[in-house]
């Protein structure tokens, strides 16, 4: 099934009306052309000197109709005639599709073409040259990606592009295990010794714990002592050494690195660094509590006013583009630019990396473009692009008529002097 080819704009339809006037031109040269001849010829025996515009108009008369006869035959058949070897573009419409892909392929994504014209481009240099450009420059560019990002935030909402944004947030945090992860960020914790802040703290936690809870402690020892210690007053004397003794396990925790339960501790942390990478038990458990944390309603409303936020901020930075960039984040980005633009090599490496990229496109989807190039105008309304492609050389293709109709002239006009002069 056909479809038509893309809309005409505002230069199609200069073209189009170019063309037109240029057929008029060439047409109306042909009429006076027949017109010359004609009267020449019903006035020749009176004045044998209209014998060379007779000559002149015959032959203009000849070339032009041969011109217009090839220039119809390119888009439709002449007269409506089905003269063989006619209507050439509607016909092989096809054909042309693929010889233009195959032109596209072979002269334009050939890795080594691609390449060699890579190599003349400073990708680099010139976004360097862009993210350092002052306030005010490049306003076309950034205005319009600003504007395109400032109504797509506008126009999707609150609720339904937060619900998008919440939904694949969960869904993707739902299909990644963090029980590894967090394995090994503890793993790598240890090993770094960057976990003994975090047991410290733990440990000065407990003696404040211990401080602010000594009358819960004691009470709980009275009640649990037999009626003879009561009775002997032993009580106390109990709690005092059970909280001396839980002070002192502390501070020493503290103060000794090397300390027991510190060690112990610390070889409780590297095991449960290794459980929840291996222990599948561990690591199930700790799923669990994910998923029950993603669909806790509070962690819900915590992610809305994340992305309200964020939305917020998205919409006033890209309504004002130029007071964003007027920032920290313009000085960084400018900073960036000057960096990408002022040092050779990392410019050299960017720009072997982006070569090598877009080489390796067009080698792995080179077929696939030249391939979408054929089925797209196979798909287009042959009568569509006929006229579009009419309407993009028609001009050209009418100076061929007058040209061939003045040079046909001409050439009338020399075969009658050798007429005249007997040769």
């Amino acid at each position: 099934m056909s479809v038509p080819a893309p809309a005409p704009n505002g230069k199609f339809n200069v073209a189009q009306k170019g063309a037109a006037g240029m057929k008029l031109i060439a047409t109306g040269l042909l009429v006076l052309m027949a017109i010359s001849f004609f009267t020449a010829r019903a006035y020749e025996p009176a004045y044998p000197a209209l014998g060379w515009i007779k000559a002149f108009a015959e032959a203009a008369m000849v070339g032009g109709l041969a011109d217009w006869f090839a220039v119809t035959a390119l888009f439709r058949h002449p007269l409506g005639l089905p003269i063989p070897h006619t209507a050439i573009i509607p016909k092989n419409k096809d054909r042309i599709g693929d010889t233009l892909a195959n032109f596209i392929r072979t002269n334009f994504l050939v890795p080594r073409v691609v390449a060699r014209r890579m190599h003349r481009l400073d990708l680099a240099g010139a976004a360097g040259r862009f993210l350092k450009a002052p306030a005010g420059q490049e306003s076309r560019i950034r205005g319009g990606a600003s504007r395109l990002i400032a109504d797509l935030a506008e126009s999707l909402g609150d609720e339904r592009l937060g619900g998008i944004v919440k939904s694949a947030t969960a869904r993707r945090l739902k299909e990644m295990q963090v029980s590894p992860l967090i394995g090994r960020a503890l793993a790598q914790a240890i090993n770094e010794d960057r976990h003994l802040p975090l047991l410290e703290a733990a440990i000065r936690w407990l003696a404040r714990t211990l401080d602010s809870n000594e009358g819960m402690i004691r009470d709980m020892v009275r009640d649990r002592v037999s009626w003879v210690l009561r009775l002997a007053s032993l009580d106390d004397k109990l709690a005092n050494a059970i909280m001396d003794g839980l002070r002192k396990l502390a501070l020493d925790m503290e103060a000794d690195p090397a300390h027991p339960v510190r060690h112990k501790a610390e070889l409780e942390m590297a095991k449960l660094a290794n459980d929840l990478q291996t222990n599948p038990e561990t690591m199930a458990k700790v799923e669990r509590w994910k998923e029950q944390l993603i669909e806790n309603q509070s962690v819900g409303l915590w992610l809305d006013g994340l992305w309200q936020q964020a939305r917020a901020a998205i919409i006033k930075g890209a309504k004002n583009p130029d007071a964003a960039m007027a920032g920290e984040l313009g000085k960084v980005i400018a900073n960036a630019g000057h960096t990408l633009e002022s040092d050779e090599r990392l410019k050299a490496g960017i720009n072997l990396f982006a070569r090598r990229a877009i080489v390796g496109l067009a080698a792995s989807y080179g077929d696939n473009i030249v391939k979408l190039v054929s089925d797209t105008i196979r798909g287009w309304d042959a009568k569509t692009i006929t006229d579009r492609l009419e309407a993009a050389v028609g001009r050209d293709l009418q100076y061929i008529r007058i040209n061939g109709t003045l040079v046909g002239g001409l050439v009338g006009a020399c075969i009658h002097a050798l007429d005249v002069l007997g040769l």
